[in-house]
């Protein structure tokens, strides 16, 4: 994944609200004479890519020559490898709406947004907007992951993410040896508060509370300490009840996540299953060879490994039991790593997972997006609140047109599966037409040079699947695709898709929009859904 570097936009933030004094007396007049189109006539409005860029264009219709429109993304960089400028902070902290995508490529608008000089900027955020038709970032079978976050996890730590099931080792119970302590209490008691805040801070996934609330529910237990000696764990409860029982290691289980990752679940049975202890347990610490754990995710179940409950869910965590609640905080917070930019990602095992940004290639959600857009031109020039919503109907019409007609060709082709040999943005757009696809990367990645295994398994696909064509995006290298197609053995095509994050004004000038972009992917598509 392509990483973004939160310093260098505090600097230019203080730089912006220092330095353009004359633009920061402007705002504070505005705040006390709140700004509406209907008194001024004109308002602005600042968007990161091109498929916002044309559904306001669309909306305002011939009051587009009333609205100050930023597209930041002009020049047609991509949207993972864009970072603002200080003319840019600027135009989005004056603005009266700001529209981003939300995604991970976005964690700088955390710190933007942080104090707007126009107080009563209007903000979407597309990942937001559809909440939980937002969908997580797929590790698809033989796909290539990301080298740099492999590297990083075995330079930096034992504690891994991704592994191949050949290195996972056995362990045993010498290596939680010790007096371990449920940090459940803290979450009740509001010690660990500060550790919430810090993260809706620094990752912006989630507020404080929500945050509270996801470490709440996965860490519940009714378990408030563990004491392992040697074969033998003792269990102390919160009503003061203990129970103890020797264990005998049963092996591993590697449990693959939704989100792509990986852990490597210990497996222990109780030997006196007549103690009251658990009976059948999974200890996971994120490693996956003998090491000294820092703290451990502890689940289990008295009937089968099996019956052991959502573990994506539910995650009782032990610390070691001579640290403090604050120290635990500390440590929840990240203030005690060295490392910050560079922490790895817990989350993806525990459930906070990534999610793909590519939203604006369904159809579908073009339609959610664009009536969402609208309310917030409506609310901030409700003067012409019928001509803008005339316009959205009209163009509602245009995009459902547009759906049905994918539709229609996916329902009569024989072809359901798509190969890229290349990033695969379009996970929102094969959902909805029900396709399948295999691809080199995920939509996100960082990385131009797919292993021999990815070029081998897309190669046999293409063989397995008798595919005429594979596919690639706009402005990248035929390379990939072109050593698939060698090692496969097979005359096949290559035809590009577009995924709409790199429209420069000169693409805009000659006349491309979003229906005529997602036309021509309809065009390339009908040449090989036959």
């Amino acid at each position: 994944m392509f990483k973004k570097k939160t310093a260098i936009y505090a600097l230019a933030i203080a730089m912006t609200m220092t330095g353009i004094t004359s633009c920061g007396t402007a705002a504070k007049a505005s705040d006390n004479n709140k700004k509406t189109a209907s008194d001024t006539e004109t308002f602005s409005v600042v968007c990161t890519i091109f498929p916002e860029y044309d559904w306001i264009k669309e909306i305002l219709g011939d009051h587009a020559d009333n609205v100050e429109l930023t597209y930041l993304l002009d020049n047609g960089v991509d949207l993972h490898s864009y970072q603002p400028t200080t003319e840019d902070i600027l135009k989005i902290t004056t603005c009266d709406l700001f529209i981003y995508v939300g995604g991970e490529s976005d964690e700088w608008v955390t710190d933007v947004l942080k104090d707007p000089q126009n107080k009563d900027m209007k903000v979407i955020d597309l990942m937001e907007v559809l909440g939980d038709s937002a969908k997580v970032e797929e590790l698809k079978e033989g796909m290539q992951e990301d080298e740099h976050e492999h590297e990083h996890d075995h330079e930096h730590s034992k504690e891994v993410s991704t592994f191949e099931d050949d290195e996972v080792k056995d362990r045993s119970l010498s290596d939680w040896a010790g007096e371990w302590q449920s940090p459940y209490p803290f979450v009740l008691d509001g010690t660990l508060d500060e550790a919430w805040d810090a993260m809706a801070e620094t990752k912006g996934k989630m507020t404080a509370e929500e945050y509270k609330e996801y470490y709440k529910t996965g860490y519940e237990t009714d378990i408030k300490s563990v004491k392992i000696d040697g074969d033998n764990i003792t269990y102390t409860y919160d009503n003061g009840k203990t129970v103890s029982s020797d264990y005998k290691y049963t092996g591993y289980f590697i449990q693959d996540w939704s989100s792509g990752t990986r852990g490597a679940m210990y497996r222990f049975e109780a030997e006196d299953k007549g103690s009251g202890a658990p009976v059948y347990i999974e200890i996971n610490d994120h490693m996956i060879e003998p090491a000294k754990a820092e703290h451990f995710h502890l689940r289990m179940s008295n009937e089968s490994y099996d019956a052991i409950v959502d573990p994506e869910k539910y995650w009782p965590t032990f610390f070691p039991a001579d640290m403090s609640g604050e120290e635990i905080c500390d440590h929840l917070a990240g203030h005690d790593k060295d490392h910050e930019e560079d922490e790895h990602e817990h989350e993806h095992e525990e459930g906070e997972e990534e999610y793909d940004e590519h939203v604006w290639l369904s159809v579908k959600n073009a339609k959610i997006l664009c009536a969402e857009i609208e309310k917030n031109i409506e609310a901030i020039d409700s003067a012409n609140a019928a001509d803008y919503r005339a316009n959205l109907d009209s163009y509602a019409a245009k995009l459902d047109e547009l759906d049905n007609s994918f539709s229609t060709l996916v329902d009569n082709s024989s072809v359901n599966t798509l190969i890229f040999g290349d990033r695969f943005p379009f996970r929102y757009f094969v959902d909805d037409y029900g396709l399948d696809y295999y691809a080199a990367f995920i939509g996100c990645s960082a990385e131009t040079e797919a292993s021999f295994e990815t070029i081998s398994f897309l190669a046999d696909k293409i063989n397995e699947l008798d595919c005429k064509t594979i596919f690639t995006l706009e402005n990248s290298s035929k390379d990939i695709a072109e050593t698939i197609i060698s090692t496969s053995g097979k005359g096949v095509e290559i035809a590009e898709l577009n995924s709409l994050q790199s429209v420069s004004q000169d693409d805009i000038a000659g006349g491309a929009s979003y229906i005529s972009l997602m036309q021509k992917n309809y065009d390339v598509l009908a040449g090989v859904l036959k």
